[in-house]
């Protein structure tokens, strides 16, 4: 990225800069401004550097001490950094006491923290400027900055050679003087998290300084950013489970905010299957429940679509309400996927499953009655059955006790329990870990058991509220905005049990640009700014995992994303679908043990090496999770890529295709 140098502007000036710049270096020793300016401006969602030398508040300010302006300078600093400063840039020269308070401040605050050696005399040996690096190392850098003066091309190559021991988006180390101009755009190509440049060619703030302008050109030509806002859909867990509650439910619900798509359809259709009355006005769905109880209903048959969680709620739920056996028929790859764990998971409550294939797949049989009383599961394969038994077993005559060991995807489990909240249905639960889980203030990730108390005799009433938006289709524009350019998402809510939420964090250690306006259900906005690895569980996000693998590729150095075996029976084999997508693109990437393992390389990078993913032919193995994500991907490809099966993103987003053009 291309950071322009602001310097001996007025606040006014500088926020008209910003307005245009993708990012900034606000120099506040050279621009006069007061506190309230300071803060208002580092509130910007543009990516900001905060720079105060000591050397120039002294040098403007005559009779100055060196401690008075190092106090100067720290307040400054600090200042920018509470307002929301990206990066601090501290030099090595400054005073210790003042580099600690400043770094202590931006370690509080989540600010990349920079040390930076000028040298303005010339450029020193290979062992030298290794010395230095390490140095700045040493005294707690994020981030070193390193810049020489250039009297020759052999300086620079010394200079750039750096990034070879230090590449890892770690280091930003370039030339000044003319010899050095070049090495502004090539310490992109190297790994360099951006780049320095002047407003103009008449404004640089260090010899040999490019115009901003004149870089951006260089870098990306032609190529086209997103810009763009968008209205998140209702979200499919939210909708399918609250669809199925108010079906069985006594009374009439009102679920407001409902998006139609593939598998909220099947939802609808099982609930009338089970004799629910339904209405759909816009993006109102009104619901006539059954007044559900053990037993009550002769079903014969229901249809789930191609939606595993909607089939995964009726294997517990239709044994306890239903007279004798029900069927459960599907389609497309769901009558591919096994439902694992089933068999052995529903014995322990006395239902029994028929099935023609031996690994447990639909079309299948369930029958009852379901055997209420204390059992312990495995969470190992997942959360959707533990919430079809959660929906389950309040109903039954007598009080359950569900043991859980190593649960897995547990905000689904959550999601679960509040959705019946809302229609009258109560149980609690008690999440437990070892040492670590305590230590981590329950840290979801380190829960190895979970503890449900389940109050039997209890009924579904009708209720009336608004489902959420869809955090695992928003994932998709926050990653296009956080790579490609500057998205804004509508209908989201930052407090939401869903899983998904978590890229929000993923994109924050990433280094993304996000922020939020009007409350916890104002409007999201994600833009570009200098991606570095990230590290990341995501055995309670696997829905995740493609478009996390596509920031993953444009992210500077080597991101770890675990969980990988929990990919293996979703609407494809996730996790071989992704690697395959990722090494036709010329990704590097393998799996090591549980963790997808992705070389990154900024966009910047990639386009300056000519290491734009590779477009062409992909199959998206019918599963609506790879056809966003290779969506994503396309727009840092060389050449369109062509997607073999687009139509079954209707699965969860049918509006997708159409919101993504407006990209």
């Amino acid at each position: 990225m291309i950071c322009t140098t602001i310097q001996n502007r007025t606040a006014e000036e500088i926020n008209e800069i910003l307005l245009t710049a993708e990012m900034a270096e606000i120099r506040l020793d050279r621009c006069r401004l007061t506190d309230e300016e300071i803060r208002e401006i580092f509130e910007s969602d543009v990516p900001l550097v905060a720079t105060c030398r000591v050397s120039e508040i002294m040098e403007a300010n005559p009779g100055m001490t060196e401690v008075q302006a190092s106090h100067e300078c720290e307040r400054k600093l600090c200042a920018a950094i509470e307002a929301g400063a990206r990066f601090v840039d501290v030099e090595m020269e400054a005073p210790k006491y003042m580099s600690k308070r400043v770094r202590s401040c931006a370690r509080e605050n989540g600010t990349i923290f920079i040390r930076s050696h000028h040298d303005f005399e010339g450029t020193a040996s290979s062992e030298e400027l290794k010395s230095v690096v390490e140095k700045c190392l040493y005294h707690g850098a994020d981030i070193v900055k390193l810049v020489t003066t250039a009297r020759s091309s052999e300086d620079v190559g010394r200079v750039l050679a750096l990034y070879d021991d230090y590449g890892q988006g770690k280091l930003l180390a370039f030339c000044m003087g003319e010899p050095g101009r070049s090495s502004r755009i090539e310490c992109l190509a190297k790994g360099a998290p951006y780049t320095y440049a002047a407003l103009s060619e008449d404004e640089q703030a260090a010899p040999g300084q490019r115009s901003a302008e004149d870089m951006k050109k260089e870098l990306y030509g032609a190529f086209r950013f997103v810009d763009a806002n968008v209205s998140v859909p209702s979200s499919k867990s939210f909708a399918q489970r609250a669809i199925i509650a108010a079906a069985l439910a006594d009374g009439t619900s009102r679920l407001d905010g409902y998006s139609p798509c593939g598998d909220n359809e099947s939802a609808i259709a099982a609930a009338r299957a089970l004799g629910a009355e339904i209405s759909v006005n816009g993006t109102t769905v009104t619901v006539t429940g059954i007044a559900a109880e053990p037993s009550k209903f002769d079903i014969q048959e229901i249809h789930v679509g191609e939606s595993g969680l909607l089939t995964r709620l009726m294997i517990p739920l239709l044994p306890q309400i239903s007279s004798g056996p029900v069927t459960i028929t599907g389609e497309k790859t769901l009558t591919g996927r096994p439902m694992t764990g089933a068999v052995e998971m529903m014995s322990g409550f006395g239902v029994k499953i028929e099935s023609a294939a031996d690994d447990c797949r639909v079309p299948l049989k369930v029958s009852g009655p379901v055997r209420c009383g204390r059992v312990q599961i495995s969470g190992k394969n997942g959360s959707q059955l533990i919430s079809g038994l959660l929906m389950s077993l309040p109903l039954g005559e007598k009080n359950s006790t569900l043991v859980v060991m190593d649960p897995k995807s547990i905000p689904y489990m959550f999601i679960t329990l509040d959705v019946m909240k809302k229609f009258g249905v109560k149980v609690s639960n008690e999440m437990l870990g070892g040492r670590d889980f305590i230590e981590s203030d329950g840290d979801w990730s380190l829960c190895n058991e979970m503890i449900f108390k389940i109050k039997g005799g209890q009924r579904y009433s009708a209720a009336d509220f608004r489902i959420e938006g869809d955090w695992s289709s928003a994932a998709n524009f926050l990653v296009a905005g956080a790579i490609f350019g500057r998205v804004e998402l509508d209908g989201l809510d930052t407090t939401s049990l869903q899983a998904d939420i978590s890229i929000m964090d993923i994109l924050m250690d990433a280094g993304a640009s996000l922020s939020q306006t009007g409350g916890d259900r104002g409007r999201i906005t994600v833009q570009r700014a200098p991606l570095a690895s990230f590290t990341v569980d995501a055995s309670n996000c696997p829905d995740l995992f493609p478009i996390v693998s596509v920031l993953a590729a444009f992210c500077q150095g080597r991101s770890r994303i675990g969980g990988v075996g929990r990919l293996a029976h979703k609407e494809s084999d996730r996790g071989a679908a992704i690697l395959g997508m990722l090494h036709q693109m010329g990704v590097e990437a393998c799996v090591e043990g549980d963790e997808l393992v992705v070389e990154g390389h900024s966009l910047a990078s990639r386009l300056l090496t000519g290491r734009l993913l590779k477009g062409g032919n992909y199959t998206s193995s019918h599963d609506h999770r790879m056809v966003m994500a290779l969506k994503v991907a396309g727009l840092g490809a060389d050449s369109p890529i062509i997607i073999d099966d687009e139509a079954c993103v209707a699965k969860s987003f049918p509006s997708f295709m159409d919101l993504f053009a407006g990209l």
